[in-house]
């Protein structure tokens, strides 16, 4: 065995200098390394393989001098085996490392998706369920729902809330046109078909947002930014410009997707304001017979009508209780004297 060692130490000691000229040739070829450099060729070629065979035939001088013919060989062959076993297993670890950094990205993005999609969420939204409509739901609803699902399957939940709060303010606005107007009056059927028809314009908004976010639904651009930054040197002008497109075209349908969106925006405020409006009108019947200041006027008479008729009753009594003690003075104590 230490004789195996020493042959080996001999053998790959040898291969160094060989090595190191392929290496700063190419040093592609002596270093298994996604970047390689001759800086590199020299460290390995010159320092650790040489310090290594130092070891190893120190090690082995314990059992004497006695070389090996096989250990020399396999000494020869061990670089040129070394290499693509190094190669293969530095490529796996790092297709390793790109998966976990995949899977983490992957979790961070649905991580801050869903927190968006909380801040999103309005006080009082409703959240409509695609697979399963609500019971009774309208052509509008179900379009709606329709909408809804061709969003989620593009990946876009961000976009799908919007859906949501659609289908909240026309149910909030249906609800105050109930209260105001009956069902089989003019203005009521007048109402509701400008709001149905307010509505399915955004519906059609939402669908051509997802018919667009389809178009670059199979884009990655968090796998292209990455391929930009890691190999950016080494990309090729053509690969280049393709790769930069395709962020462009994921900047260009965010774009448009915002306009879009600024347009369902602008839908729900005219819903907003035809709910507050018809919240304002003063449809029923009034209950009191007379309006609120006349009643506040009527009851502040009433309470001065109440505090002047006491202070006449005591003047009238007192007048009296004098007339009568004169009249007793006059008639019956001057009498007698």
């Amino acid at each position: 065995m230490l004789g195996f060692l020493q042959g080996f130490s001999y053998g790959l000691f040898m291969t160094c200098l060989p090595w190191l000229l392929v290496g700063l040739f190419n040093p592609g070829l002596a270093v298994p390394l996604a970047t390689p450099s001759r800086l590199q060729v020299i460290a390995r070629y010159c320092l650790i393989v040489p310090t290594i065979s130092m070891l190893l035939w120190l090690t082995s001088l314990w059992g004497g001098f006695s070389p090996s013919l096989f250990g020399w060989l396999t000494g020869l062959v061990a670089i040129p085996v070394a290499l693509p076993v190094e190669r293969t297993l530095r490529g796996w670890l790092a297709r390793r490392r790109l998966r976990r950094h995949e899977v983490q990205r992957e979790a961070e993005a649905q991580r801050r998706r869903a927190e968006e999609e909380r801040n999103a969420y309005e006080a009082g939204v409703s959240v409509l369920d695609p697979a399963s409509p609500p019971v009774g739901a309208n052509d509008l609803v179900l379009a709606m729902c329709r909408a809804k699902q061709n969003l989620l399957d593009v990946h876009r939940p961000d976009l799908a809330i919007l859906t949501d709060r659609l289908y909240s303010r026309y149910h909030h606005v249906m609800d105050v046109l109930g209260d105001r107007f009956h069902t089989g009056e003019l203005a009521f059927e007048r109402s509701q078909g400008l709001v149905t028809q307010v509505c399915f314009g955004a519906v059609d908004t939402l669908t051509t947002m997802a018919s667009q976010a389809r178009g670059v639904v199979s884009v990655d651009g968090n796998y292209v930014r990455g391929r930009l930054e890691r190999e950016g040197k080494r990309l090729s002008d053509e690969e280049r410009t393709a790769l930069v497109r395709r962020l462009d075209l994921l900047v260009e349908t965010e774009h448009r997707l915002n306009k879009l969106s600024a347009r369902i925006e602008s839908a729900l405020t005219v819903l907003d304001d035809t709910a507050v409006s018809m919240a304002r009108i003063e449809t029923a019947r009034p209950q009191a017979s007379v309006t609120t200041e006349k009643a506040l006027e009527d009851l502040r008479l009433l309470s001065k009508v109440q505090i002047v008729m006491p202070a006449k009753i005591k003047m009238a009594f007192s007048g009296t209780v004098q007339f009568l003690l004169c009249f007793y003075k006059r008639f019956f104590i001057n009498g007698f004297i």
